[in-house]
């Protein structure tokens, strides 16, 4: 009997070992990186798919080397943790364990996409399309619904001047509409309080600002003149002056798809509420998506008297407080 208790005992303690001996392996197994040069992987995780079908795919791709392997270390360390769907990012060099530690955390991949300042909604639309997300339709189909903006601008027909440019990170799986939630929010976020209650105090409306905005951002693109050209739209504006904006008409003609790349005589008598060569006042809403450097301009105009400016074609403006200042400067740098 004793004999039996022996041998049960010693094949109790053998099976002991080996289990520790094969986690401990897997374990170290799961720590030791894989290649010199570190390389990264996308690698999708569609909804309800099991450990094995997920393993089977790592293997396939070269991301593990052995899907046994992965499946016996999730049973030994993670089970029954789910394994989150989505897209993840893997480096060559991540351990089986941190590969099982990225895909139950849900560590989901966030692409960056950088929406410059001064796009229309169009031409960024056509950004996120280029870094592979949402269709047109429903890019064009979110951006026509103004609900997240209407609070602040009732007159909203869509989300012009809204979408705020920045550097987003986005997994994707998001919807169009989502993008813009997030773009606006960021809107928001900037347009704080302190610039609500500047708005009051200059007696227009948030459209109004973000409108004056985008005329500054399309403009210029020196962040020292910003403030030069809204005093110089302020004072047309406070003095009943047309604004006499080229790219107010070029918005025109593109909305239209009629923009040749430049502007032409006959252009400037477009009959459009956008044309502010024929019409005095701001045009009916912003021509652009500004960001924060003409935003502030728009606020907080320089405290100067000028009424015209003109383009030194290097970048840069002069500005001029008569017309008979104006009319030697294009001739100075216009012809």
């Amino acid at each position: 009997m004793r004999m039996y208790l022996r041998i049960i005992r010693a094949a109790l303690v053998l099976v002991h070992v080996i289990i520790l001996s094969l986690a401990g392996r897997l374990f170290f197994e799961s720590l030791a990186a894989r290649g010199a040069k570190p390389q990264t992987v996308l690698f999708d995780v569609d909804k309800g798919k099991g450990v094995r079908a997920i393993a089977a795919a790592l293997e396939q791709k070269g991301i593990i080397r052995k899907q046994w392997r992965f499946v016996l270390q999730y049973e030994f360390f993670f089970s029954p943790k789910s394994l989150k769907a989505g897209e993840f990012q893997f480096r060559s060099s991540q351990s089986t364990q941190e590969i099982l530690e990225d895909l139950i955390r849900g560590k989901i991949y966030l692409h960056p996409v950088t929406i410059a300042e001064g796009l229309t909604a169009r031409e960024l639309i056509a950004d996120f399309l280029a870094a592979g997300f949402g269709t047109a339709e429903e890019f064009i189909k979110a951006f026509d619904e103004p609900d997240a903006i209407s609070a602040w601008d009732e007159k909203a027909r869509n989300l012009e001047g809204y979408l705020f440019p920045e550097t987003y990170f986005l997994p994707k799986s998001i919807p169009a509409g989502g993008i813009f939630e997030k773009m606006v929010s960021q809107f928001k976020a900037v347009f704080d309080e302190s610039w609500r209650r500047r708005t009051s105090e200059l007696r227009m409306s948030v459209r109004d600002v973000v409108t004056l905005a985008s005329l500054i951002e399309k403009e210029t693109s020196l962040p020292d003149e910003k403030t030069l050209v809204s005093a110089v739209f302020h004072n047309r504006l406070r003095r009943g002056m047309r604004l006499d904006c080229d790219p107010t008409i070029i918005y025109a003609l593109k909305q239209k798809g009629h923009f040749e790349g430049r502007l032409r005589a006959k252009d400037l008598k477009l009959d459009s509420p956008y044309n502010t060569y024929l019409y005095p006042g701001l045009p009916p809403g912003p021509i652009c998506n500004p960001g924060q450097g003409s935003l502030r301009a728009a606020l907080d105009p320089a405290p100067e008297d000028y009424l015209y400016f003109v383009s030194r074609n290097d970048g840069s403006h002069a500005f001029s407080r008569s017309l008979k200042e104006h009319q030697m400067a294009v001739k100075r740098y216009q012809n």
